[in-house]
């Protein structure tokens, strides 16, 4: 029999209908393995076990009564600490925030969560202010790979990323300003989704505007889907917000029989490791051999990185706006160097970037008026050292420079995906990206889930 914490959530729910399991062994199984290998990676900031048990013991009355509250009643899920969550801290990775306040108030998704019946076991670490591609923050210290932890579990979602692949809980809640989402998902073998911009609401207002996305970070994509018709409940609380455009999970096995996808290795001026390449390769070829018509192609824009950098660093800039510099001096180095590069940069550079940004947008439109999906590696390279923004060597210092396959897509708000594909040689996972066109979330999903059901690597965990 699996292991009760290696169990997906579409696993937990079916074993709660039929009382075969209750909700509070699985919240067990999952606070036992936190206690048990949360110190080898520290992807938790935040863990309350009075709490989740007593919220699991609720959900199995409701399940004995043959009355579940929703989607995710009594699955035990991990809140990334960037996400308002009542009666707990919600301190995003910085000493400046004190956790000794009160905290009254839920985010959409976490109310939404809290609506269907999850069980919280607790939050997630997070960079400062979630603005880097790794998760390190001087308030909560270094997240590690859950495959090895000396390296890097990606970011700012890695202590999501690292919770769910290690069976500390089947979902999580990430954000994606520029890969947030899917760099974790991608080094540390997870799925990862970020939605269309505005199909999960955000409150409040993410400093980094409409980059920021919110979405599941799970085992499969089947976990996904049903995490997001969740996530994607209607909140009045955010104004953006998208019509509902689920449910996610109608379509999920139908398959890519033709499909047009096409695969852009290097999307055509990044350099990718062989390995990766190889591994991604390999990827693309089952997509074919499922039925999708796939063609190499690249979409045929340039690194977008300076138009991403000056929305970015303006972000941060105008999240810090009120603090003294005093505090600022506190925070992460590197926070600091992208704060002040923001507050030099003019209205004028912010506007010609936002047009930038819609020229790059027009362009994936057309785009996908030829092609159904893009897919591309995750990541051109596999995790490197924990605790360095970049790897030891690299020829740049910012994040952006090693993850340009992920930050584009934030730039023209499409749905996009990770989906495991493959190890390395040194036994680190590699990502697939699928890329949709605005609204097309449920076939990102179906896309994936396809795939995994050819190239099933669910049953292989971190040791």
């Amino acid at each position: 029999m699996t292991d009760i914490h290696n169990l997906t959530a579409t696993e937990l729910l079916d074993r709660f209908a039929d009382r075969s399991l209750s909700p509070v062994e699985a919240a067990e199984a999952c606070l036992a393995r936190i206690d048990e290998l949360d110190g080898a990676v520290n992807a938790f900031c935040v863990v309350d076990p009075d709490t989740a048990l007593a919220s699991a013991r609720d959900a199995e009355r409701r399940w004995q009564r043959g009355e579940p509250a929703g989607l995710v009643d009594g699955v035990p899920v991990a809140v990334k600490d960037v996400f308002l969550t009542r009666g707990w801290p919600t301190r995003r990775g910085s000493q400046l925030v004190d956790p000794d306040q009160p905290w009254e108030d839920d985010s959409p998704v976490v109310s939404a969560l809290r609506r269907h019946g999850a069980t919280l076991v607790g939050k997630t670490t997070t960079p400062e202010l979630g603005w880097k591609g790794v998760t390190d923050s001087p308030a909560t210290g270094v997240t590690g790979n859950p495959w090895d932890p000396a390296r890097t579990a990606g970011g700012s979602s890695g202590g999501s990323a690292a919770a769910v692949a290690l069976g500390m809980a089947p979902l999580a809640l990430g954000t994606d300003g520029g890969g947030s989402i899917r760099i974790p998902a991608g080094f540390s073998g997870v799925v990862g989704h970020k939605p269309t911009y505005g199909v999960v609401p955000l409150w409040p207002v993410s400093p980094y505007g409409t980059l920021a996305h919110a979405g599941p970070m799970t085992w499969t994509a089947a976990d996904a889907a049903l995490m997001l018709d969740v996530l994607a409940e209607p909140d009045p609380r955010d104004w953006t917000q998208l019509a509902p455009a689920g449910p996610f999970r109608t379509h999920l096995g139908a398959g890519v029989t033709g499909l047009r996808i096409a695969f852009s290795p290097t999307l055509g001026w990044v350099d990718v490791d062989p390995e990766v390449a190889r591994i991604v390769g390999d990827a693309v070829g089952v997509l074919e051999q499922l039925g999708a018509h796939v063609e190499q192609a690249d979409p045929g824009f340039d690194d977008p990185v300076e138009v991403f950098s000056t929305l970015w660093n303006t972000g941060a800039a105008a999240a810090t706006a009120s603090a003294p510099a005093a505090e600022v001096s506190l925070m992460d180095p590197g926070l600091v160097e992208i704060i002040e590069d923001g507050r030099r940069r003019t209205g004028v550079e912010v506007v010609q970037a936002t047009v930038r940004r819609g020229e790059l947008g027009v362009l994936m439109g057309r785009f996908h008026e030829r092609y159904d999906l893009l897919v591309t590696p995750t990541l051109p390279l596999a995790a490197f050292e924990a605790g360095r923004e970049v790897p030891a060597g690299w020829p740049q210092r910012r994040w952006m420079s090693w993850t340009p396959f992920s930050y584009p897509f934030n730039l023209t708000q499409q749905p996009a995906a990770s989906v495991p594909c493959g190890f390395t040689a040194g036994g680190l996972p590699v990502g697939l990206q699928i890329v949709g066109p605005r609204h097309a979330d449920a076939r990102v999903l179906q896309a994936a889930h396809a795939y995994q059901s050819a190239r099933p690597l669910t049953d292989l965990r971190p040791t």
